[in-house]
């Protein structure tokens, strides 16, 4: 062995020493990490070595490498062995500060949100009606003037339209033929955003023979005014039952059996005159107070200011389908031999009613101060 193969071994044995008492003295990940790259990375003494054995003699490079590469598998061993033992370390020390004391409640599961109020509003007047063997069907919000006005007894320049007749959609993109004078689009093939639900009465209709028995919620849009009672975009909805023998008393205990389930079974209800084009005889339906009981007084004798001392509130607006509705779709309808009702109320309306919210402007605020009380 020449005097240069034996320096060579001997600076393998002294880096294999110093390493290994460095991977002893290692505390923790840390300094283990740090004792590898010093000793066996890649700028490391001993990596360099393995490298230049190609440089040397022939005689030399089999015993200098072999002496090298030992020293290296030696050294790996070590660390790993080394490394074993502080993770336990360390994972003990974590166990000890991270205990979980079992004894203390739990938290409780962070809540992944709730229904928006209408949304449950709706869902429960829908359930309610699917209770009484109704479908429930969903309609366009862009409907032709035909379906929303014409064909339920609206027809142009009928004086029902005036405050309705608003939201036209451009006809060049939706609609055949050209604007009036007015801006305004001529026929019944125009297309308006719905100003109620109603129109699916008509296709309904159209496509079902009676007895047919549905209810349409969805939004519609009315030119109006922007206060605590009204906006240009509300929730409706619109019921219709058409059947052999279907009379005004079969829309009473309809809506009597509504009001109970929807207000409580203490609510009675009534039935006054109105008009709506649609129906006839028209009505409209009242629950009685849940403030005051139907007295129209308060406990202290004052006027209940909900129902305005009458002790009914307004709820919903009916009336047995005018024939004329029945003329418009033709085929099983005869409109001498049909039969039905309809009835149409506002979803935020029931709400506002049923949970004393006095602003209908707070169902869309998005104010979570006031969504929270109806998780």
């Amino acid at each position: 062995m020449s005097e240069h193969d034996g320096t060579a071994q001997e600076r393998i044995d002294a880096i294999a020493a110093e390493a290994s008492a460095a991977i002893d003295a290692a505390v923790d990940s840390a300094a283990l990490e740090e004792a590898r790259v010093r000793y066996l990375g890649r700028k490391s003494e001993l990596t360099a070595i393995l490298r230049g054995v190609g440089d040397l003699p022939a005689r030399e490079r089999g015993a200098v490498g072999a002496a090298a590469n030992r020293a290296r598998a030696d050294l790996e061993a070590a660390l790993e062995a080394r490394r074993e033992e502080i993770e336990a370390t360390e994972l003990e020390r974590r166990l000890e500060a991270d205990a979980i004391d079992v004894t203390l409640p739990g938290l409780p599961p962070v809540s992944s949100g709730h229904l928006h109020l209408l949304n449950r509003t709706r869902r429960d007047i829908a359930d309610i009606f699917v209770g009484l063997v109704y479908r429930v069907l969903e309609g366009p919000e862009v409907e032709h003037d035909y379906y929303n006005f014409t064909a339920l007894n609206h027809p142009p320049g009928h004086p029902a339209r005036l405050v309705q007749d608003s939201f036209y959609v451009d006809p060049s993109t939706l609609a055949r033929g050209v604007v009036n004078e007015r801006g305004l689009p001529p026929g019944p093939q125009d297309v308006v955003w719905r100003t109620h639900t109603s129109p699916m009465q008509v296709r309904a209709m159209e496509g079902s023979d009676p007895p047919l028995f549905i209810i349409v919620p969805g939004t519609v849009y009315r030119r109006d005014t922007i206060d605590a009672t009204h906006l240009p975009m509300f929730n409706q909805v619109e019921g219709l039952a058409v059947g052999e023998g279907v009379s005004l008393a079969d829309l009473a205990g309809t809506l009597d059996a509504f009001a109970h389930a929807m207000f409580g079974p203490d609510r009675r209800t009534r039935l006054k005159p109105d008009f709506f084009p649609f129906t006839e005889p028209s009505v409209q339906a009242d629950v009685s107070c849940f403030r005051c009981g139907g007295t129209g007084q308060l406990d202290d004798g004052r006027r209940d200011p909900l129902c305005k001392g009458t002790g009914w509130i307004e709820v919903l607006g009916a009336g047995m389908v005018d024939p004329n509705v029945y003329g418009f779709v033709g085929g099983a309808y005869d409109p001498v031999e049909t039969q039905g009702f309809a009835f149409g109320m506002g979803i935020e309306r029931i709400a506002m009613l049923k949970h004393g919210i006095p602003d209908l402007r707070l169902f869309f605020e998005n104010d979570v101060r006031f969504l929270e009380q109806f998780s």
